[in-house]
């Protein structure tokens, strides 16, 4: 069912800031939910936001990387669960259209799957005839509640004795969900556990992660198509730093609609807003999130450029799409915390969107394929003449 005129980036950035009014209504619910509102979920469904990674001959857009960075900044602005959950979706959508084309046509037998996923090998998978038998758990699943498949990882015998991690495409209906996301943020994107036990998968929806890793893909149809000549972590980089540096625009619409209405408590100004600590701060903030803009733009532009040339990655430049996210990540963090602190008492309710909106930033701060040490040591490793010590590259 391949659409004869995708939507243009422009088009598919619009749709996503336009549903901000119904993102900030249903924000707070999600987050006292744990879970996206279901009205949330269909009108990014009916915006056709879940079909931007998807291929194409199934109804997808093929979005660009900076199509993938931008609507995700709209969503994260308006709400940061949202813009994380819906990216998300992206990266798994994308793995999915690695596998061999008649699996392809089962997942993406609904235009508008949604496939949520982890990367986390928490599980193990007992070859048996046809396939394999997956017991295990998974945790961090974000957008599961929402989902009809789940990209699993596990590990399995190789014929010499050893172990590798597959991958391996499980309807969500063969897993079972533990309700165990009671966190401090995100907590709106409902990033459940997922559990196995004693769930067989045929052979053709698993294959080795290294192959993967190293871009030995087994779809036909995709073979020729330069969106799957690409490395798995620049990809999930570019789905990922959008929403970020959301929260930091967001964090600054929060901040400077309160503006005007606040006052700066045992202080002679009639407004914060008079105040020069104000000023700097809002500056400081500004710069961080331009900053932020810049390193997210980057990542998505050399991943846009590279694939539509069919050009090779060094590992350099693998890299540093691992610290583009860091940086973004570290930059985002540091505008939110300084808009966050100059807020006042009053932010601290919940009817405050800048509080949900802290939790939300420190909570993706923590991921470990983002958090910003770890993403600045790996590069400055291999920026010294090192081989990178993380298959994740």
């Amino acid at each position: 069912m391949t659409i004869a005129h995708a939507p243009t980036h422009d088009e598919l950035v619009r749709k996503a800031s336009d549903l901000a009014p119904l993102l900030e209504k249903h924000a707070q619910w999600s987050d006292e939910n744990r879970r996206l509102h279901d009205d949330v979920v269909d009108a990014l469904a009916d915006a056709g936001l879940f079909r931007l990674r998807n291929p194409a001959r199934y109804g997808g857009f093929e979005a660009s990387a900076r199509t993938l960075v931008d609507v995700a900044t709209e969503l994260g602005r308006a709400d940061g669960a949202v813009g994380w959950t819906a990216s998300i979706y992206t990266i798994p959508a994308w793995m999915a259209g690695t596998f061999p084309d008649h699996v392809q046509d089962e997942v993406f037998a609904d235009p508008d799957v949604r496939i949520c996923g982890t990367l986390s090998p928490s599980g193990s998978a007992t070859p048996t005839a046809g396939g394999v038998v997956l017991n295990g758990r998974w945790g961090f699943v974000s957008g599961a509640l929402h989902a009809q498949w789940q990209e699993i990882l596990a590990m399995a015998p190789t014929p010499d004795g050893g172990m590798q991690p597959i991958m391996a495409l499980v309807p969500m209906s063969d897993l079972q969900i533990v309700d165990d996301w009671f966190t401090a943020g995100l907590r709106g994107s409902g990033s459940v556990t997922t559990l196995a036990q004693d769930v067989f998968v045929p052979e053709e929806r698993t294959l080795p992660l290294i192959e993967i890793l190293q871009q030995k893909y087994k779809s036909e149809a995709n073979a020729s198509n330069p969106m799957w000549h690409t490395p798995l972590m620049p990809v999930t980089a570019a789905a990922t730093v959008g929403t970020l540096l959301g929260m930091a625009k967001g964090a600054m619409d929060a901040f400077l609609g309160r503006l005007p209405e606040r006052k700066i408590t045992y202080t002679e100004y009639e407004t914060a807003g008079d105040a020069p600590v104000t000023h700097l701060q809002v500056a400081e903030a500004a710069i961080k999130t331009d900053q932020a803009e810049f390193h997210s733009h980057r990542i998505a532009d050399m991943l846009d450029t590279k694939t539509a040339g069919n050009l090779p990655w060094s590992v350099v430049e693998r890299a540093r799409s691992r610290a583009d996210v860091g940086a973004v990540s570290g930059l985002a963090k540091d505008a939110v915390d300084i808009l966050s602190s100059a807020s006042g008492g009053s932010s601290l309710y919940e009817s405050a969107a800048i509080q949900r909106i802290n939790r939300n930033v420190q909570a993706t701060n923590l991921h470990a394929l983002i958090y910003p040490p770890t993403a600045m040591e790996l590069y400055g490793r291999v920026l010294s003449g090192l081989e990178p010590n993380t298959l994740y590259v």
